[in-house]
C-alpha cells in the first residue's frame, strides 16, 4: 500500500543551554586520575552532566531516557553514582565509562533521596510516594519496602556498624528502623513542622535535624544494647499510681517501652540560624566536621563541628573566665554571702552551652538564591563548597575552617553554557548553522554543530518591559543604540520580508514600522546601523503578536480582545477580522504561499483560516494548556505548535491531522524556531534547556503513531498502579520492593511461553519415544523448535535460560505476575535444577518466593506434597554442599594470607592503605626539606 503523503520523523538530537536543573542536588565526584574537588555532578533534565569546574567544560554525560533526574548520590568508593528519576526509577552509572548496568524500579513517584551504606553494598531510596526501599546492589534486587511515613521522604541515612536506618519526612516525624526485623521501633515527634534535612555527627552519637523554622535541633543518641552488654541488663519498672505523669525522662514525648532496648534519642539543644525560613538543604562533609545549611535565600551558613578535645579546651577557658568574673563580683558585694552560694553562682555562670560545639564558621552570600549545596573536606583543613543556584549557575568556593575568621573565596563560576533566565526568543541563521537565543539579560549565539561552544555572549537584544529597542553588533558584541520605541511593554517584533525594516507591537495599543538605515557615528566616524520610525498603526486593544505575510502584502495583528486583525501593509487599511477564539491569541503564522494563517490561543485550540476570505477551515484542540508558539515549516503547509503542557506537536494544515508529538521538555515550552531548510528545530523551555530536534529519513505512518501513543498511555497507567500485594497478608510496615511494570509483565509472559514450549517438547519427545519403542528402533533425540535446539536438546535448560535473562531487580514481581497453574511445573523443574547443581542460588531465590506467595495453594495440593518434600531434601543437601565448598575456599585463602604475611612481614588489607599514606607523607616531608635547603 503506497503512502498518499509522506511525513518524516523528527527526533531529539541534543540538549544544551542548561548547566544544572533545579530539581536535583549537586554532588562532588572523582574521576579516574582526577583531582579531588575538581569535578561536580549536576542534573540536566533527564541527563547528568559531569563538569570540570576548573576548565568550565563538560567531561562526561550520563545519558538518561525520558524522565527528569531528581537526586544524585556518589558511591563511597567514588566509582559509581546512583541517579533517581521522576518516575521512581533508580539507575547506577559507572563514572569510568558513563554506562549504566544496574537499575531498580520500585517507587511510584519521584525519588527524593538516595544514600549508600558504609560499604557501598546497599542503597536506600525515599520517594514522594512516602515509601522507603532498601536495595541490594550486589545481587541487583530489592530487599524490602518500609512503610510508615505519611508524606514525602526528605532524608534516609544508614548507621555504620549497626543494621539501623533513620528517615525523616514532611510529616514532621523522624523514624528509626531495625533492618533485621524490618519494622519501625522508634518515632521522634519533637518537631512541629516538616523535617527537611538531617545529618549524623560525632561518630553517629548525635543527630542534627532541620525543620521549617530557624532552629537546627540536636538529639543525643545512646545505643542501649551496648550499655547492657557491658553491665547488667536494665529492668523496666512498671508504672504505678504514685508515678508522676510528667516524668523528666518522658518530657520529649517519647514512649519509654520496648523500643528503648535498642537506643534512646533525646533532645540536646539547638542551633539558631540567621535565616528565618525553612531549611532547604542540610548536608555535611564525609567526615562530618562541617555542616552546610541554607534556606530559600542566597546565604549559605557553615558550622564547624568540634571534637571532644576541642570542646573541652574551650569549656576550660570559659570556666576560668567565669570563675574570675564570679570572684570579682563576690569581692564587690557589700554583704558577704556564704561560700556555698558562691559556688552555685559560679556553676551557673560556667554551665556549658549544649550546642557550643557548633560555632558558626562562615556565611557565604551567592548572587542568586541557593538551591542545593555540597561540601568536601580536603587536605590541610581546606573546605570546598559547590553551590547550584536557581539562575542556572554553578559556583564553587574554598575556605579554611582552621582560621579564626574563615573567608570564602570564589574559585569557579559556570555561566557560559546557559542563560540565567528563561529563553523567550529563538532564531536560525540563513545558512542553518547558527542559533540565536535571547533571554531577559543575555543573547547567545550557538554553533549548531558544536552546541556546547558559545560563539558570542552579548547583552539584551530588546527589552519587553521597558518598551525599548536595542541594537547590537555581533562582531564586537557592543551595544550600538537604544531606542525608546513604545510607552508600554514590547510584546512582539517581526522582520520585514524584504529585510529592510521591522515592525513592533506593544501594550500601548500601537504597531510601529521601522526602517534600517546607515548613519555616521560621531564618536568613531564610521557608519553604523540604526532604525528610523516611519509609520504608526493605532489600535483599540493591546497588541500581543504581529506578523508579515511572506509577500509583504498583509500584516496580521493579534489583539487582547481575542481577535486577529489583518491590514494591508502599504495603506494600513483594514482587510479582515478573524474571531472565534475564546481567549487571546498568543501566536500566529502565515504559510509560505500566503493562502493560510494559523493561530494558537490560550484557549488551547489551533484554528486554520483562509487568508483570502478569512473563513475558518478547521478548529483543533491542540494542547492541554496555553499554546505559546506556532510556526510553519518553510515551503510546506506543515506547522509546529509549542504549549505549556511541555509538548511540541506537528500538524498538517491541509488534512487537519496531528502528525507527531515531540516530548522531552519537563516544563512549559516558551518558543521554537525552524531552520530555513526545515531539517532542524530548536525549542526553549522553563526548565532552562534548549533542545535540538533533527528531521530523519524515517517515514511516519499515522496509524502506527496512534498505536504507539496508546501503548505509552497504557505503560504510564500501569506505572501509576498499585504495588502487588501478597495474597492473604495485610499491608504492614514491610512489603516487597518491586512494582508491576510493562517489563515485569513481559518477563512473566516469556516465562509462561518457555513453560508452554517445554511442555510441548516433552510431549513430542514422549510420542517419539513411544513410536520408536513400538517400531523397535533406537530412540533418537529430536527437537522441533530452533530456540530449544540451541539448548543442546534439553527443553528444561531453555526454561532456566529464560529465567536467568530476567533482570534481577524485576524477578520477584515477574514471578508474582505468573499465574498459579504454571507454578507446579516450575517447581518440578526447580527440583531437577537443584539435583544437577544448575544456578542453585537463583533457583533457591525463585523457589522461596513462590513458596511464600502461593503457600496456601501449594500446601493444599496433595500432588505437590511429594515434590515439596523432595525439594526440601535436595535443597538442604545442595546448599550444605555449596556452603562447605565456600568455607573450605575461605579457610584456604586465610591460610595463604597468614603464610604470606609471615614471610613478607606485611599485613594484608589492614596496613596496606595506612602504609601507603605514611609513605606519601614522608615523601612530602622529604620534598619540603629539600626545598628548604635549596
Amino acid at each position: 500500500m503506497g503512502l498518499t503523503k509522506q511525513y518524516l520523523r523528527y527526533v531529539a538530537s541534543a540538549v544544551f543551554g542548561v548547566i544544572g536543573s533545579q530539581k536535583a542536588n549537586i554532588a562532588y565526584v572523582t574521576l579516574r586520575g582526577g583531582e579531588k574537588g575538581r569535578y561536580v555532578a549536576v542534573a540536566a533534565c533527564e541527563h547528568v552532566f559531569i563538569w570540570d569546574v576548573r576548565k568550565g567544560e563538560k567531561v562526561l554525560i550520563l545519558q538518561g531516557q525520558k524522565h527528569e533526574v531528581t537526586f544524585l548520590c556518589p558511591s563511597p568508593d567514588g566509582i559509581h553514582i546512583a541517579v533517581g528519576y521522576e518516575d521512581g526509577a533508580v539507575r547506577i552509572f559507572s563514572l569510568l565509562n558513563g554506562e549504566s548496568n544496574v537499575s531498580f524500579n520500585g517507587h511510584k513517584s519521584a525519588v527524593t533521596v538516595i544514600h549508600y551504606d558504609g560499604l557501598g553494598a546497599r542503597l536506600v531510596t525515599g520517594s514522594k510516594d512516602t515509601d522507603v526501599i532498601v536495595w541490594d546492589i550486589i545481587n541487583e534486587c530489592g530487599l524490602y519496602r518500609l512503610r510508615g511515613h505519611k508524606d514525602v521522604i526528605t532524608q534516609a541515612l544508614f548507621l555504620k556498624d549497626k543494621n539501623l536506618l533513620v528517615t525523616s519526612s514532611k510529616d514532621s516525624f523522624v523514624k528509626w528502623w531495625d533492618l533485621d526485623t524490618q519494622h519501625c521501633f522508634k518515632t521522634m515527634v519533637g518537631h512541629r513542622s516538616e523535617v527537611w534535612g538531617m545529618v549524623l555527627l560525632n561518630q553517629q552519637n548525635r543527630l542534627l535535624t532541620g525543620s521549617a523554622d530557624s532552629e537546627l535541633r540536636a538529639w543525643d543518641i545512646n545505643y542501649l544494647q551496648e550499655e547492657k552488654a557491658e553491665g547488667e541488663p536494665k529492668v523496666k519498672k512498671g508504672k504505678t499510681l504514685l508515678d508522676d505523669d510528667n516524668d523528666e525522662d518522658n518530657e520529649e514525648g517519647v514512649d519509654e517501652s520496648l523500643e528503648e532496648r535498642i537506643l534512646s534519642c533525646k533532645k540536646a539543644g539547638s542551633i539558631l540560624r540567621e535565616a528565618r525560613d525553612r531549611v532547604v538543604s542540610l548536608t555535611a562533609d564525609a567526615k562530618a566536621r562541617v555542616i552546610a545549611c541554607h534556606g530559600n535565600d542566597s546565604v549559605l551558613e557553615l558550622f564547624t563541628v568540634l571534637s571532644e578535645e576541642e570542646v573541652q579546651k574551650k569549656m576550660t577557658k570559659k570556666l576560668k573566665k567565669a570563675k574570675k568574673k564570679a570572684a570579682n563580683l563576690c569581692q564587690d558585694q557589700v554583704s558577704v554571702e556564704p561560700r556555698k552560694n558562691t559556688k552555685l553562682c559560679t556553676q551557673r555562670c560556667c554551665k556549658p552551652q549544649p550546642m557550643y560545639e557548633f560555632p558558626n564558621s562562615s556565611c557565604t552570600s551567592a548572587p542568586s538564591p541557593i538551591r542545593w549545596v555540597d561540601c568536601l573536606s580536603c587536605a590541610g583543613g581546606e573546605l570546598k563548597v559547590a553551590l547550584l543556584l536557581q539562575n542556572n549557575t554553578v559556583e564553587t568556593y574554598s575556605l579554611r575552617t582552621s582560621d579564626k575568621t574563615p573567608t570564602a573565596n570564589k574559585t569557579a563560576r559556570l555561566t557560559l553554557g546557559g542563560h540565567r533566565t528563561d529563553v523567550r526568543t529563538l532564531a536560525f541563521s540563513s545558512d542553518n548553522l547558527a542559533i540565536l537565543s535571547a533571554s531577559g539579560d543575555t543573547v547567545k549565539v550557538w554553533n549548531r554543530s558544536f552546541l556546547a561552544h558559545v560563539l558570542w555572549s552579548l547583552s539584551v537584544a530588546f527589552s519587553h518591559q521597558s518598551g525599548k529597542l536595542q541594537i547590537f553588533e555581533l562582531a564586537s558584541g557592543s551595544l550600538l543604540e537604544t531606542v525608546d520605541a513604545h510607552d508600554g511593554a514590547l510584546w512582539s517584533l517581526c522582520l520585514a520580508p524584504d529585510q529592510r525594516g521591522i515592525v513592533t507591537g506593544s501594550a500601548d495599543k500601537t504597531v510601529k514600522f521601522w526602517e534600517f538605515e546607515l548613519i555616521k557615528d560621531q564618536g568613531t566616524g564610521q557608519k553604523r546601523l540604526t532604525v528610523k520610525h516611519t509609520r504608526t498603526l493605532q489600535l483599540e486593544e493591546d497588541v500581543l503578536c504581529v506578523k508579515f505575510s511572506p509577500d509583504h502584502r498583509l500584516l496580521a495583528v493579534s489583539l487582547l480582545d481575542c481577535t486577529v486583525k489583518i491590514f494591508y501593509t502599504d495603506t494600513l487599511k483594514f482587510f479582515l477580522s478573524l474571531y472565534g477564539h475564546k481567549l487571546p491569541v498568543l501566536c500566529l503564522d502565515i504559510s509560505h504561499d500566503n493562502t493560510l494563517i494559523a493561530t494558537g490561543s490560550a484557549d488551547r485550540n489551533v484554528k486554520i483560516w483562509g487568508l483570502d476570505f478569512g473563513d475558518c477551515h478547521r478548529s483543533m484542540f491542540a494542547h492541554d494548556d496555553s499554546i505559546m508558539f506556532l510556526q510553519f515549516v518553510p515551503k510546506t503547509h506543515l506547522f509546529f505548535t509549542a504549549g505549556k503542557d511541555k509538548k511540541i506537536k506537528q500538524w498538517d494544515a491541509d488534512k487537519f491531522e496531528h502528525i507527531q508529538t515531540l516530548e522531552g521538555h519537563h516544563r512549559e515550552v516558551w518558543c521554537l524556531t525552524i531552520s530555513p531548510s526545515g531539517d532542524h528545530i530548536v525549542s526553549s523551555s522553563h526548565d532552562k534547556s534548549l533542545r535540538l530536534w533533527e528531521r530523519t529519513r524515517e517515514p511516519i505512518i499515522l496509524e502506527e503513531e496512534r498505536e504507539m501513543e496508546r501503548e505509552a498511555e497504557f505503560e504510564e497507567s500501569m506505572a501509576k498502579g498499585d504495588v502487588p500485594v501478597v495474597p492473604g497478608e495485610t499491608q504492614g510496615e514491610a512489603a516487597p520492593a518491586g512494582k508491576k511494570t510493562v517489563e515485569t509483565v513481559k518477563a512473566a509472559e516469556r516465562i509462561m511461553e518457555a513453560l508452554e514450549l517445554y511442555k510441548e517438547e516433552i510431549r513430542k519427545m514422549e510420542e517419539h519415544k513411544y513410536a520408536c519403542e513400538h517400531a523397535g528402533k533406537e530412540v533418537e533425540t529430536s527437537s522441533s523448535n530452533l530456540s530449544l535446539s540451541l539448548s543442546v536438546f534439553q527443553p528444561s535448560r531453555y526454561v532456566l535460560d529464560v529465567i536467568r535473562k530476567v533482570r534481577s531487580s524485576e524477578l520477584e514481581v515477574s514471578l508474582l505476575v505468573l499465574p498459579f497453574p504454571y507454578v507446579p511445573e516450575l517447581l518440578k523443574l526447580f527440583n531437577s535444577y537443584i539435583q544437577q547443581g544448575l544456578e542453585v542460588e537463583l533457583v533457591c531465590r525463585c523457589l522461596f518466593f513462590l513458596l511464600k506467595i502461593h503457600f496456601g495453594q501449594i500446601s493444599s495440593n496433595q500432588m505437590l506434597l511429594s515434590v515439596i518434600d523432595e525439594l526440601r531434601v535436595n535443597t538442604l543437601s545442595k546448599v550444605r554442599e555449596i556452603r562447605d565448598v565456600m568455607g573450605f575456599n575461605s579457610a584456604a585463602l586465610q591460610f595463604l594470607q597468614r603464610e604470606i604475611e609471615s614471610k613478607e612481614d606485611v599485613m594484608f588489607f589492614a596496613e596496606a592503605t595506612g602504609r601507603l599514606v605514611e609513605k606519601k607523607r614522608k615523601r612530602r616531608k622529604r620534598e619540603r626539606a629539600i626545598l628548604t635547603i635549596a
